[in-house]
């Protein structure tokens, strides 16, 4: 569970639940949550963290999140530290975040006083007190995202405070930077070892970029942004260096998600293939698997990915691997996402998750033929489906078959 030894929860046990049912479980954090939230006065510790919306823009809702308890709550925040978590565990924490809500224009950074505490808690090194005065007691529908963390019930923003935080050294220093652009602002503050998941809240809250330039940046985007952003300055590297000389394979297995990481030796592409099962986030309505697909090769995509902000979240956990090993290689991720995974909680788990596959110890194979052999071994879906849908993949047959 969350460590959680210092806040004033009291915790309920929910192994008794049937968690494979997305309903019920979004129903009994809203009944376990409605007790310390029934009110218009929101006091507590933010991990920091904060939401950008972007329906309505350049008009979009901003405001913090934070939870009605007071102690170390940084955890709630970061992503990074989720790798083992349950569904269960990560909704009960973020069910907890309430979300003030307040309309800006995007362009009103410098004017909003809002705004100004958002900045101050992105950059805050640590959990931050945060009292709210809210319009009405919030809503107490949970927000779930592919994309984005969920997090709990909203309400519309009266007042806020931002009680005295200690800020992160770097992120002030990028802050105050106000000649530098934000693409550049992103690339320091992650090479400085700030948490992805950190630099997407500054980059959301308006904190980076040259003066002229920043705004507000929904939190839906900024995740993109920062994932597209790390990846393509980790594959300026990569691309200049030898290709691997094995068929390499690593592999991970964590909510009902089955991973397989595949670096084939040649020059740089990639590939993220996902296989939604039905009753799945994606794939609600049909009886059979939905396969999606996003690939590049060497000089890189010009269009956003079809299959969306997870295949940027690991382009950048397979370009840090092969950055660190100071190879190229040519990569295609396989996914496939079982109905144990019952709602979506956010890109992180792919990044964090293909990352996670990448510390693993790999397996070596000495023809694509074996490599192919396993992946029908460790997946449900038949090898014949993963090339189909694969460009990647075919592209390594073909040019097998002409050789």
């Amino acid at each position: 569970m969350f460590e959680a030894e210092q806040l004033s929860v009291r915790r309920t046990p929910i192994a008794y639940l049937n968690m494979r049912n997305p309903q019920l479980l979004k129903y009994y954090y809203k009944f376990k949550t409605l007790s310390m939230i029934d009110k218009e006065d929101i006091s507590g510790s933010s991990p920091p963290d904060i939401f950008v919306g972007r329906f309505g823009y350049p008009n979009v809702f901003i405001g913090p999140l934070v939870p009605p308890v007071i102690g170390d709550t940084s955890e709630m925040g970061l992503p990074e530290t989720w790798v083992n978590k349950s569904i269960p565990e990560i909704v009960e924490a973020r069910s907890m975040l309430v979300r003030g809500m307040q309309k800006e224009n995007i362009h009103n950074v410098d004017d909003s006083r809002t705004g100004s505490m958002l900045q101050e808690l992105a950059i805050a090194d640590r959990y931050a007190s945060v009292e709210m005065r809210l319009a009405r007691r919030p809503n107490l529908t949970i927000k779930f995202d592919e994309n984005s963390q969920p997090f709990g019930p909203s309400a519309p923003l009266k007042l806020m405070s931002v009680g005295n935080t200690k800020t992160n050294r770097q992120m002030e220093k990028a802050y105050a930077d106000t000649a530098m652009p934000a693409g550049t602002g992103m690339v320091e503050l992650y090479e400085k070892g700030i948490e992805v998941s950190r630099i997407q809240k500054i980059l959301a809250a308006g904190g980076l970029g040259m003066k002229k330039n920043r705004r507000f940046v929904p939190t839906r985007w900024s995740i993109t942004a920062v994932d597209d952003t790390l990846s393509k300055h980790r594959l300026r590297t990569v691309k200049e260096t030898e290709s691997i000389e094995q068929i390499t394979v690593f592999e991970d297995v964590a909510l009902d998600n089955r991973w397989l990481v595949l670096l084939f030796p040649g020059a740089w592409s990639y590939e993220l293939v996902e296989a939604w099962y039905p009753n799945t986030t994606w794939n609600q309505d049909t009886k059979n698997i939905v396969i999606f697909s996003s690939s590049e090769f060497f000089a890189g995509r010009k269009t956003y990915a079809e299959i969306g902000g997870c295949y940027y979240a690991a382009r950048l956990a397979t370009s840090e691997y092969l950055d660190k090993i100071g190879k190229q290689a040519r990569v295609v991720i396989l996914r496939e996402t079982h109905p144990g995974y019952i709602m979506p909680v956010g890109v992180w788990n792919v990044r964090e998750h293909v990352r996670a596959a990448l510390k693993k110890e790999p397996l070596h194979f000495d023809s694509l033929q074996s490599a192919l052999n396993f992946v029908g071994v460790k997946m449900a879906i038949a090898v014949n489906e993963w090339i189909r849908n694969s460009a990647v993949l075919r592209g390594i047959i073909h040019q097998r078959v002409l050789a």
